[in-house]
C-alpha cells in the first residue's frame, strides 16, 4: 500500500503573458519516510523548474488510494464511508476513506469513483467530493526509472 505524502514547492513560474510569479504549488509523492518524499520531489521537479525552487512543506496524506485517468487534469478528493455490520451487535460501522481521482470536473470524478468501486463487494456512501490544488502525482510505481 503506497504512503502519499503532499510537498508544496516554491519556486518562479513564468505565466502566459510572460510575466514571473512566485508560486506555492502542491505535489503528491508515493513515499516511505519524509526524507524520501523530499528527495522524490527534488528528483522528479528538476526537468520542469529552472532557477531557485524549495520544498515549503511536507505532510502525510490519509490518500488511500488513487484513481488515474489519463485524459483528465484535476485531481478530486472523494470522501467516502465504508459501511459494515458488526455481526454480534448488529450496528453499522462506518469507516471513512480518501480516494483521490483524476477527472475532468465534478461529474467526471463521481462517474470515475464509481467506475473504480463496480468490482467491491463493500457498501459505501459518498461524504462528499472536492477538487484539490495538487498539480501532479508521482507514484514510485509510475517512474519508469524505478
Amino acid at each position: 500500500m503506497a504512503l502519499w505524502f503532499e510537498c508544496k514547492v516554491r519556486y518562479d513560474k513564468t505565466q502566459e503573458d510572460g510575466s514571473v510569479k512566485k508560486v506555492n504549488e502542491p505535489y503528491l509523492v508515493d513515499a516511505l519516510t519524509f526524507t524520501e518524499a523530499e528527495a522524490r520531489i527534488i528528483e522528479e521537479m528538476k526537468p520542469y523548474i529552472s532557477g531557485e525552487y524549495s520544498i515549503s512543506s511536507e505532510k502525510k496524506t490519509k490518500i488511500s488510494e488513487i484513481f488515474f485517468n489519463d485524459g483528465a487534469d484535476r485531481y478530486y478528493l472523494v470522501k467516502v464511508n465504508f459501511i459494515t455490520l458488526d455481526e454480534t451487535s448488529k450496528v453499522e460501522k462506518k469507516s471513512v476513506s480518501q480516494i483521490l481521482v483524476q477527472a475532468s470536473d465534478i461529474e467526471d470524478a463521481l462517474n470515475k469513483f464509481n467506475e473504480g468501486m463496480k468490482g467491491t463487494m463493500a457498501d459505501y456512501e459518498i461524504a462528499s467530493i472536492a477538487e484539490t490544488m495538487i498539480m501532479d502525482v508521482f507514484g514510485a510505481d509510475l517512474n519508469p526509472e524505478n
